[in-house]
């Protein structure tokens, strides 16, 4: 048993970890690994209190995401080896684990999830159910169509995964210390922190929130509501049962998706662990609201079997020798849910050298690739790969109590819903992040949801089928958006815009400072470009359109997802070079409209008497005016490739701006359209988009985006020298464009992409070309096999599809078709 050291011992510190869960233990232990001194980790009661002790500690391989895939892996690598290296035991079993399908769309699920690990190196197979029943041969294999099976999967102890931990931590130098509370933290001018203790002080050059159920209380000391929420979750163990003993092998974990619960095997019996529906499982949402009660550490809460009836009974039937076991012990205890199930690990934006690694649903799967994540990050200065999706920043003040409550509900009881490409979740939208626009067209169209945004996927017309279908397969809205990419490619489109991250930089060190974090030149007064920041290994941090508006004061513009996310770095970079800027968010206040397609100058024309002809408002120019007596920012710039403007207004004014616009287009025939057609005119086009062609696990040049990285501009960049060793060595792949032979499916993105039997690489983005007929997609090869006309396959719901390299982009855009049409040549369109 653990000895208590309810010491100080120090009161300066590197790195302050706050909580002695199985994450907080898993970064100490990495961060004093890799040699830095002065880690101290501070747990008000003792180590695995909270959610890590009460945990099932199931371990597995298997993520829907492509990036979560390398954090789980990781962690089973080093679970298989921490009790050589520490000497402490930690109970890791690995008998595989098996879910099961047993409904066709299921099996089209699992066939979609084989497609995105055949570029990993984790195992992973579609299993018959004869392979199935060989397995496990206590299933009732009436319903069971096929099974997904890891090998290396399995369970752990997790709290003597915590111990074995925290014993290497302190065996490379780290202090964990308990029990000791943090009652305040104070940030300091020049960036460090006071971490406040009953005990005393300790300053410290960063602190790291890794609470777990107490994370919101941490953050209210520092003014931020974190958006979780405490869930009960139960599990029950069963007496021997005979059946189980007689077995020569262990059983592997089975995950029964349509009865929606996990059963492993326990000495001789078994555990089995229900998510029930979104309506009858519980939160407990007193603590979000009054906090999480004194002295509550290795309590449970009350069990209810009732509520997981349903779910017994469906185990009952999956496998029968359960009918006759005696229930021995029900565990519920609290686990923390973010919106979206997923953790929050990372920098925070808007407090400097705070960091978080909270939100765990799965914290024991997790816990050893977060902690190795999250030192290479604080050590590196970049993440060590792409993990977006589990930025702190994804959220903001749009999501509120009741939101959080609303998402955590859902996510809960669709835990083992089926996962399809699209995916919309409804709970809690619309938040108060509407567009001005949200009301007039809300009926019109099919809303997605981007960073607390809704924005229109596609519109309805009489007869189509309205409403969210979603497959694996094209469904309702193949037509409709092809009918949206005719009507930007042949007359005008309006789309929304809004959800846009849109910031004002100025100051006198404003040019200066973009100079050193962009790669791209500073654009001149009147101008916009396309900029990337990068990562100082020449990674993609993110991509941004620039506009000088007036001397030494720019508007920066990200994509919705990234709007904290990019704000936080430039933040950092100016806090770290000391430039004298000062940066306004504004995403919130400006509405966004485009306007593209042939005619869009023809129906801007009417509503302004500045002149738009192609001679006086050039490409890539930025200018005020008005239109219908509303003040713009027009830029003339469009995602679509088409003829086209971004038109950046005050919020207020949306509607009034969009009715004039509709107005004056209606002998053009305008009409809306969505982000579904967007994305398809953009892929035509060879258009990269950050997060699928370029992100922290691409360099520029690979991507393909040389025209915008400017390596002999006088500005030391960030990421600039590293780019040119990446030069220097060579290229080991390049972002490839592809047509493909399907029927009817299309490319998503990360899929696998083989040749001679192998797979050698991984698509990044597609869609059906509405111009050639037939899929497109972006894909990551080996150089040599990135020539044109080189012949590939795409694998697409278990088949692999003849894809072939085409010179891109398969559609010209408007000003190259313009500039070719002036020198005399025929474009093709």
């Amino acid at each position: 048993k653990e000895t208590p050291s309810p010491l100080l011992g120090k009161d300066r510190a590197d790195t302050v970890i706050i909580g002695g869960g199985c994450v907080g233990v898993s970064l100490a232990y990495h961060l004093a690994k890799a040699g830095l001194k002065d880690v101290v980790l501070l747990e008000k009661s003792e180590l695995t209190a909270g959610s890590t002790w009460h945990a099932a500690g199931l371990t597995t391989y298997f993520h829907p995401g492509i990036n979560l895939k390398k954090i789980h892996s990781y962690s089973i690598k080093l679970y298989e080896k921490l009790e050589e290296e520490t000497g402490q035991a930690v109970g890791f079993h690995q008998p595989g684990s098996i879910r099961i399908a047993s409904t066709p769309t299921r099996v089209d699920e699992f066939k979609y999830q084989m497609t995105r690990a055949g570029w990993h190196p984790t195992e992973q197979y579609l299993i018959t159910p004869e392979k199935v029943q060989e397995l496990f041969p206590l299933l009732n294999m009436d319903t069971v169509l096929a099974g997904l099976y890891n090998p290396g999967d399995g369970h752990i102890d997790p709290y003597s995964l915590t111990m074995a931990l925290a014993a290497g931590a302190r065996k490379y130098g780290a202090q964990i210390n308990y029990p000791v509370q943090v009652t305040n933290l104070n940030s300091r001018s020049d960036g460090t922190w006071e971490v406040e203790t009953p005990l005393g002080i300790i300053r410290a050059k960063r602190i790291v929130n890794a609470a777990g159920f107490w994370a919101c209380d941490i953050g209210k000391m520092i003014g931020l509501q974190h958006p979780l929420v405490p869930v009960h979750h139960q599990y029950v163990v069963t007496s021997t049962i005979p059946e189980v003993k007689a077995l020569k092998t262990e059983l592997p974990v089975i995950r029964d998706l349509e009865g929606s619960y996990y059963l492993r095997q326990e000495r001789d019996g078994l555990l089995f662990g229900p998510y029930e529906s979104g309506e009858k499982m519980k939160l407990q949402d007193s603590w979000v609201t009054n906090g999480v009660p004194p002295g509550f550490g290795k309590e449970l809460f009350e069990s209810d079997l009732d509520r997981i009836m349903e779910h017994i009974e469906a185990a009952m039937e999956m496998v029968p020798v359960l009918k006759k076991a005696d229930i021995v012990n029900t565990i519920a205890g609290p686990i923390t849910y973010s919106p979206d199930i997923l953790p929050m690990v990372g920098p925070h934006q808007g407090v400097r050298n705070y960091w978080v690694a909270i939100g765990f649903g799965y914290g024991i799967i997790h816990a050893g690739g977060i902690g190795k994540y999250l030192s290479d990050w604080i050590l590196e200065g970049e993440p060590p790969f792409d993990l977006i999706e589990l930025d702190p920043n994804r959220y903001g003040k749009w999501t509120t109590i009741e939101y959080t409550a609303a998402k955590a509900r859902e996510s809960y009881g669709f835990n083992n819903i089926v996962g399809y490409p699209k995916e919309e979740r409804f709970a809690g939208r619309p938040t108060e992040r509407t567009s001005g626009l949200y009301d007039l067209l809300k009926s019109k169209c099919s809303m997605g949801f981007h960073a607390g945004w809704e924005q229109p996927h596609w519109f309805y017309k009489p007869g189509d089928e309205t409403g969210y279908k979603p497959s694996f397969r094209r469904t309702n809205w193949f037509d409709p958006v092809g009918r949206e990419y005719k009507q930007v490619m042949g007359n005008v489109g309006v789309i929304d815009l809004s959800p846009f991250g849109k910031f004002k930089v100025k100051g006198t060190d404003s040019v200066k400072m973009l100079d050193h974090l962009f790669a791209n030149v500073v654009p001149k007064v009147g101008s916009t470009n396309i900029s990337h920041m990068l990562t100082p290994r020449g990674k993609v941090y993110a991509e941004l359109t620039v506009s000088q508006l007036y001397p030494g004061e720019f508007m920066l513009v990200t994509g919705s997802g990234s709007e904290l996310h990019d704000l936080r770095w430039i933040e950092e970079a100016v806090m770290r070079g000391r430039y004298k800027v000062e940066i306004e968010n504004v995403t919130d206040k400006m509405g966004v409209l485009g306007v593209a397609g042939p005619y869009a100058r023809q129906v801007l024309q009417k509503l302004t008497d500045e002149d738009l002809s192609d001679g006086s408002f050039k490409f890539l120019q930025s200018r005020h005016l008005k239109l219908s007596d509303i003040a713009v920012t027009a830029i003339r710039i469009s995602y679509t490739g088409e003829l086209g403007w971004e038109l950046y207004h005050g919020k207020e004014d949306s509607i009034a701006l969009y009715n004039a616009i509709m107005e004056a287009g209606q002998k053009e025939g305008i009409d809306n359209f969505g982000t579904y057609a967007l994305n398809a005119l953009r892929l035509e086009k060879g258009f990269r988009a950050w997060g699928a062609e370029m992100n922290c696990d691409t360099n520029p040049l690979e991507a393909g985006l040389e025209c915008f990285i400017k390596l002999n501009k006088p500005a030391d960049f960030t990421g600039k020298q590293a780019l040119k060793q990446i030069k220097e060595k060579g290229l080991k792949r390049r972002l490839v464009y592809l047509t493909l032979e399907t029927d009817n499916v299309d490319p998503e993105g990360n899929e696998s992409v083989w040749h001679n039997g192998k797979v050698i690489g991984n698509t990044t983005s597609g869609s059906f070309s509405y111009s050639a007929q037939q899929s497109l997609a972006f894909a990551y090869v080996p150089t040599e096999f990135s020539k044109v006309g080189q012949k590939l396959e795409v694998e697409l719901l278990g088949k692999n599809y003849p894809a072939t390299i085409m010179q891109e982009p398969l559609v010209l855009t408007e000003p190259t078709r313009t500039r070719l049409q002036k020198k005399g040549e025929s474009p093709k369109i």
